[in-house]
């Protein structure tokens, strides 16, 4: 049972928090490079609690500073893009991606009080489509070799989307393989013609059959949590039959991402970063071992069910997440069309904002959830008594992690790691950018 006391402190990640001093210790993102584009890259962005803008410069260089200027508060999204920087339209002050200020225009000739004043700025850098921040303390941490960052642009598409829920809710979803035999069980299941870009529609490597048929027939899965140097892996089984398992590998990337299969292809790695405490974004890096990606059909596909500039769903607590009672009688399991996307969206905002913790009772297939609150507070009691954050890598060790592995695969019965290992070997095998990187 968890207290209140203990609720409030894992969901908050304000500025000073336990848990905002955890997500704040490691690359965060912010934006997608998409949202840059344009002949004004110039965007706001609130993350934990804290409000930003993030610009790139004449020189192509990306600048996350303060969003209100340091001379009167001027809101700075307005400011002008120009001089190696962005400049206050209020008084002229300009600011490099650095924060540093560049010039005071309507100081008195001479004047050099320019050069002591350094805004607020936080290092970004881009990988596949997402620009992440650093906005903890000291210099940032290493970028492990993770499949996401490794593979080549061509092989990779991110995207994001908005939730008017808790981060920590969110996240809770996806290490809980349990969930897919009902909230994503389809009644009917479709061509896997027709599986590009959308989770859980394509066949079972090797089997013919619809990964759908299997969740929705096998809802008893057995669960073991592995440790891990990134967190832990989660590997879900299901019984096939007297010879047959199903292997579903999914993956806690810590403090707040996982990495899940998409299809026996593709992998999706996902983060889930806190606006405030009510809402937060997820964004997502979709990676392909073989094959490129069809950028421009996943971004329509997933365009088709949200609205612009702020990624914000068409389905939400609004239209009852496009519930219809006679579909979920002959189609869905939720009765709210068949883009899982919007069960899950339903699923975490539906309890309201923050999940009331002291009302749960969690069961033995949430043990993924149990194990990942437990790393959240050792770490949030770690870096209180001066400590490192867990799973914090030298330069020289993030250049050695692979993966993480994830994927669906089916083969002999009983719990055979080897098996599924060697399912990813022969995956990367294939892969001419994979196959460098092992």
């Amino acid at each position: 049972m968890t207290s209140a006391k203990e609720n409030e402190r894992l969901t908050n990640s304000a500025p000073g928090t336990p848990i905002g001093e955890v997500l704040r210790r490691s690359w965060q993102p912010a934006a997608l490079t998409d949202e840059l584009g344009g002949p004004r890259p110039v965007i706001p962005v609130r993350m934990l609690g804290e409000d930003f803008v993030l610009f790139r410069d004449e020189q192509g260089r990306l600048g996350l500073i303060g969003r209100h200027c340091a001379h009167r508060g001027a809101d700075l999204c307005y400011g002008r893009l120009e001089d190696g920087g962005l400049r206050c339209p209020f008084h002229g002050w300009l600011y490099d991606v650095n924060g540093q200020c560049l010039q005071q225009p309507a100081e008195p000739e001479g004047s050099t009080a320019y050069r002591r004043l350094r805004h607020r700025a936080h290092p970004c850098v881009e990988h596949n489509g997402v620009v992440f921040a650093y906005l903890g303390p000291g210099d940032p941490p290493a970028f492990p070799a993770f499949d996401c960052f490794a593979a080549p642009r061509e092989h990779s598409f991110a995207f994001k989307g908005l939730w008017a829920c808790n981060w920590l809710q969110a996240l809770e979803v996806g290490i809980d393989p349990a969930h897919a035999s009902f909230l994503h069980r389809f009644f009917e299941d479709e061509s896997t013609d027709r599986a590009y870009g959308q989770q859980f529609r394509a066949a079972a490597a090797d089997t013919g059959l619809p990964l759908t048929r299997i969740l929705r027939e096998h809802s008893r899965p057995t669960i073991r949590v592995q440790d891990t140097n990134y967190g832990f892996r989660l590997v879900t089984t299901r019984s096939l039959d007297a010879s047959r398992t199903h292997y579903r590998i999914t993956n806690l990337v810590f403090p707040n991402a996982i990495t899940i299969p998409m299809s026996n292809d593709m992998i999706i790695t996902q983060w889930h970063v806190p606006i405030d405490n009510s809402n937060c974004y997820w964004y997502s890096i979709f990676t392909s071992f073989e094959a490129t990606v069809d950028r421009e059909t996943m971004r329509d596909q997933r365009l088709a069910n949200q609205t612009l500039p702020d990624y914000r769903p068409k389905a939400n607590r609004s239209n009852s997440w496009g519930f219809d009672s006679t579909e979920q009688l002959t189609m869905t399991y939720t009765g709210m069309g068949r883009d899982i996307n919007i069960h899950d969206q339903w699923a975490v905002e539906s309890p309201g904002p923050i999940v009331d913790r002291t009302m749960e009772h969690l069961g033995k297939s949430d043990v993924g959830i149990i194990k990942y609150r437990k790393l959240l507070q050792h770490a949030a009691k770690s870096l209180q008594n001066g400590g490192a954050l867990p799973f914090a890598l030298a330069a020289s060790e993030a250049a050695q992690v692979r993966g993480p592995i994830a994927l669906d695969a089916v083969g002999p019965a009983g719990d055979h790691d080897n098996f599924w290992q060697q399912c990813d070997q022969e995956r990367r095998a294939k892969s001419t950018w994979a196959r460098r990187t092992q």
